[in-house]
């Protein structure tokens, strides 16, 4: 299983979290590629750790649908799932519509200057064909209302399917499709700073509503659940 070459990013305190940020983030990113089989042994020494907090990891990670095993035969990277997809989209949009309506009258200027511009890095991002910036900016402009709501429930939440959907997203991202979001965020700060809240929500829901067609028109990927081959 090729890793980066880079070790010893995790620092010794907080190593189980760390671990599991660390890996969930090389899946997302596509480092770690669908199908792709995970030695925990290998994952260890590029994290520079042990072993221990790296299971711990993995099993946290499956629990969030990033990772399968087959106890005592293989563990590897989930392969995208279109059902698993759809489902974590409901979830994820449910959250966020939540955290909208807790945070509209909460919000003050500075939480709504703070959405227009992450969505103006956003905007520039998908313009130069920046992923990775996209994602960043697009996670900064939602996470105004999350932070500003105080909800942990639905902090929660987030922290255990976004990674998923962020997998799809990045598909979304890297197309023409995706710029359609930067006027839905507009939309979003515009009824926000009205106090209407209720559009506020309905403006977050078709936000997240347009991944809707990617799943529609994806197929799963080609790598099998069972790879005992080799």
């Amino acid at each position: 299983m090729p890793v980066p070459r880079s070790r010893g990013l995790v620092p010794r305190s907080l190593l189980r979290e760390n671990a599991h940020r660390a890996i969930r983030d090389a899946i997302v990113d596509g480092t770690l590629a669908p199908g792709e089989r995970l030695n925990d042994a290998e994952l260890a020494e590029w994290l520079g750790i042990s072993r221990t907090p790296v299971r711990e990891a993995l099993a946290r990670l499956e629990q969030a649908g990033l990772v399968r095993t087959r106890p005592g035969r293989w563990t590897m990277v989930s392969p995208l799932d279109t059902r698993a997809a759809r489902h974590a989209r409901s979830v994820v949009s449910a959250m966020h519509e939540l955290a909208v309506r807790e945070a509209v009258p909460l919000l003050s200027a500075g939480d709504l200057t703070a959405m227009r511009e992450a969505n103006s890095r956003f905007a520039s991002a998908l313009r130069v064909g920046d992923v990775e910036g996209a994602i960043a900016a697009d996670d900064a402009f939602h996470g105004v209302p999350v932070t500003v709501c105080g909800n942990d429930a639905v902090r929660a939440v987030l922290e255990q399917f976004t990674p998923l959907l962020r997998r799809w997203e990045r598909l979304r991202f890297s197309s023409l499709a995706g710029r359609e979001s930067v006027a839905q965020h507009d939309l979003v700060v515009e009824r926000c700073g009205a106090g209407d809240t209720e559009g506020a929500v309905a403006a977050t829901r078709a936000n997240w509503e347009t991944l809707a067609p990617l799943l529609d028109t994806a197929t799963d990927s080609p790598h099998a659940a069972d790879p005992t081959d080799g």
